[in-house]
């Protein structure tokens, strides 16, 4: 019942992911969800976004971001990054993720996706047929309609946790 929210892996942090090893698989391409999985809600792209967007690239990764946000938001993120960019995706609908795919020429079987939301990221994702990994929220601080659906995800990710070990 819940296994199409499951991610592929669950991680503590974007930034704890060996990238190489996915790029060694043949993975070319990966879909970033930006708040809470990148950044605080609402922050501006920092050193270690950018550090690890240029470390992507250099891999030899095409880098789109997804994000439901307005274009003012997602472009003012991107600024300094210079990767390709989806917003007002509607996530979890599919249209977002096939787009963001066709913008760096990748298709379900070499591209990632990584975000921090069971409902909106993972199962769109899921949907889609794209190897979803989870991030666990970068700050607790969050706007209620997503404090609200943290409450589900609860649920869900005892019962993911209990088969499934978090990568630290």
């Amino acid at each position: 019942m819940f296994k199409k929210f499951y991610p592929k892996e669950y991680y503590t942090s974007t930034y704890q992911i060996d990238f190489q090893k996915y790029f060694d698989k043949g993975y070319r391409g990966i879909l970033f969800d930006i708040d809470n999985t990148l950044v605080p809600h609402g922050a501006a792209a920092n050193q270690k976004v950018t550090a690890l967007i240029h470390r992507l690239k250099e891999i030899g990764f095409q880098i789109c971001f997804v994000s439901n946000n307005k274009e003012p938001r997602v472009r003012s993120f991107n600024e300094k990054l210079g990767a390709n960019y989806i917003y007002k995706a509607g996530k979890p609908l599919k249209k977002g993720y096939l787009k963001a795919m066709e913008l760096i020429g990748t298709d379900i079987h070499n591209t990632l996706f990584i975000g921090d939301q069971l409902f909106t990221d993972l199962w769109g994702a899921n949907t889609v047929g794209i190897y979803s990994i989870l991030v666990m929220p970068i700050d607790k601080k969050e706007e209620i309609q997503i404090v609200l659906k943290r409450i589900p995800e609860k649920l869900i990710l005892f019962f993911y946790k209990r088969k499934h070990p978090i990568v630290k």
